[in-house]
């Protein structure tokens, strides 16, 4: 990965994704000191150019962006970090510092994900996910049969409207039983990138 520092006076904007929703969470710009002291950390740091000095995102709040991946751009002089979030990004208390609106289409499966998971240890009596995951799995496969069953029929006889709610009712139902499994949506999608370039 080549870097073209010189082309911006020895800055390059960094642009954050959520590596999960892949929702933009925020510009900083980031100089070689800072990068390197990203990659060595794991925790994205940038160039402070209002104080002239580096700065690790979230020292002193400590909500942190944990490393995950960066890229460059075609013209080597933006990067693209992908991290993990703990806590707002933005200091203003927001998930992310260009609206406080969470992430939007698919990438809301991965925000239903970590919800999912911390409804684990919630109090079955007022938690239908809960009592799924705290249940016995054979209850929540047999629920995502159900669900199937139902988006069939929904499929064949039924409007595009309750299809719609079917099939959410399913994709639910599978994302429980692959929490209680310890697994994700990630997990599938990541099969089905490797079948496809497999396929290729």
């Amino acid at each position: 990965m080549k870097i073209d520092f010189e082309k911006s006076g020895g800055l390059v904007p960094a642009i954050v994704q959520n590596a999960d929703t892949l929702q933009v969470l925020m510009l900083g710009y980031m100089n070689a000191e800072a990068l390197k002291a990203t990659q060595d950390s794991g925790l994205v740091t940038f160039y402070s150019r209002s104080r002239q000095t580096l700065w690790q995102k979230g020292e002193t709040s400590g909500n942190t962006l944990s490393l995950v991946d960066i890229s460059i751009d075609c013209d080597n002089d933006t990067l693209l970090v992908k991290a993990r979030p703990a806590g707002p990004t933005c200091h203003l208390g927001t998930v992310s510092c260009f609206g406080s609106a969470g992430p939007e289409g698919l990438g809301w499966l991965a925000k239903l994900s970590d919800i999912i998971q911390t409804r684990a240890t919630a109090d079955p009596k007022t938690s239908y996910t809960a009592r799924l995951l705290q249940g016995p799995l054979t209850r929540t496969a047999q629920k995502v049969g159900e669900e199937g069953v139902e988006t069939v029929i929904a499929a064949l006889v039924a409007s595009k409207e309750e299809l719609v709610g079917e099939a959410a009712d399913l994709v639910y139902h599978l994302m429980v039983l692959l929490a209680a499994k310890e697994l994700s949506l990630g997990d599938v999608v990541a099969e089905l990138e490797g079948r496809y370039k497999n396929s290729a």
